[in-house]
């Protein structure tokens, strides 16, 4: 059986879905998650000159996440 965009066992994805809370989601969880593999590696004895920059980078990226997530809750809620 092929595989092709109009197949049965795989579901439609369209870029339509997507919104500002459906990013914000993805970017939140990709961030938390990159920040606690660089917290296991330092706590593993593992020695990282860039992971200071690293977390305040994934910490501004979590803040900025939420913000996309409430600003999208924001302009879905129906008038």
């Amino acid at each position: 059986m092929a595989y092709g965009r109009h197949s049965p066992c795989l579901p439609e994805d369209n870029m339509e879905d997507w919104d500002l809370t459906s990013v914000g989601m993805v970017l939140i969880g990709c961030s938390i998650t990159a920040a606690g593999t660089i917290i296991a590696a330092m706590l593993l004895g593992t020695q990282l000159a860039i992971a200071p920059f690293l977390l305040l980078t994934t910490a501004i990226l979590i803040v900025m996440s939420a913000a996309l997530i409430l600003f999208g809750k924001k302009h879905d809620v129906p008038a």
